[in-house]
C-alpha cells in the first residue's frame, strides 16, 4: 500500500475511533456544568437555526422555540451517530436537516438563518476564520452568533503550555487546537460581541480549560 493510501487509511480508522468515544469522553464534563451551560445558552436559539461542528449531536435536546434546524457536520463518522440521533427524535422536535459540508462552506444561500451556533468547534476547524466569516454570510443582518470554546489561556505560563503542546494535543483530539484565540476572532469579524463569560471547561485537563460562552450579533 502506497504511503498515502496508508495515511488516509489511518485517518479514516482513527476518525471512526474518536466518533465512537466521544460521547463518553465528555460525559464528565457535561455532568460538571458543562451540560447546563449548554441548555441556558442554546435556549436563546430562535427562528431558523444553522449549528456547525453539530458532531454526535450532543445539542440535538436542547433546542427550545425553533422553526427548523440545519446541521453542518463535515466527518463522516461523527455524521453517522448524528443521523442516528435524528432518527430517534421525537414528533415535537423542529424539522431539522444535515448537511455533510464544512463550516467554512455552508451549501445554503446568504441570509438565510435568524440564529447561529458553535459550540466546541472553531478550535477545530482549518480555517476558524473563514468559518466565522461563512456564518455572517449565512445568518440575516442582526442575527445572533450563539458559542461555547475553549480558548488561548489569558495566564501567559499555561499558554505557553499551550502552545507547545498544540501539535500532539491536535493528533490525539482529531485536529482540535488547544491554543486558539476563539474570542479575538470573533472580535474582529462583522459580529459584535453582546456577551461573553471567562469560565473553565469543567473535568478538562489544563491546556483545554480556559473557556469562553456567549453571544454575538451581526451588523444590520
Amino acid at each position: 500500500m502506497a504511503a498515502g493510501a496508508m495515511g488516509k487509511a489511518y485517518d479514516a480508522t482513527w476518525g471512526r475511533l474518536f466518533a465512537s468515544v466521544y460521547d463518553r469522553g465528555l460525559k464528565a464534563s457535561e455532568e460538571h456544568g458543562l451540560g447546563e451551560i449548554r441548555r441556558a445558552l442554546l435556549a436563546e436559539a430562535r427562528g431558523r437555526v444553522v449549528e456547525i461542528g453539530a458532531g454526535t449531536g450532543v445539542n440535538l435536546d436542547l433546542y427550545g422555540r425553533i422553526e427548523d434546524l440545519t446541521l453542518v457536520e463535515p466527518d463522516p463518522h461523527m455524521g453517522a451517530k448524528l443521523r442516528r440521533r435524528l432518527s430517534e427524535q421525537g414528533a415535537g422536535a423542529a424539522p431539522a436537516r444535515l448537511l455533510a459540508a464544512p463550516a467554512e462552506a455552508i451549501p445554503t444561500p446568504d441570509d438565510t438563518f435568524d440564529t447561529a451556533v458553535a459550540t466546541l468547534v472553531l478550535c477545530t476547524v482549518p480555517d476558524p476564520v473563514a468559518a466565522i466569516t461563512e456564518l455572517a454570510r449565512v445568518l440575516k443582518p442582526g442575527g445572533r452568533l450563539l458559542f461555547i470554546e475553549h480558548v488561548r489561556s489569558d495566564d501567559p505560563d499555561r499558554a505557553r503550555w499551550q502552545d507547545r503542546l498544540e501539535k500532539p494535543w491536535r493528533f490525539l483530539a482529531d485536529g482540535c487546537y488547544c491554543n486558539r484565540d476563539t474570542e479575538s476572532s470573533l472580535r474582529a469579524s462583522a459580529f459584535t460581541v453582546d456577551s461573553v463569560d471567562h469560565g473553565t471547561f469543567p473535568k478538562s485537563l489544563p491546556i483545554v480549560r480556559p473557556l469562553i460562552s456567549g453571544t454575538a450579533v451581526l451588523a444590520t
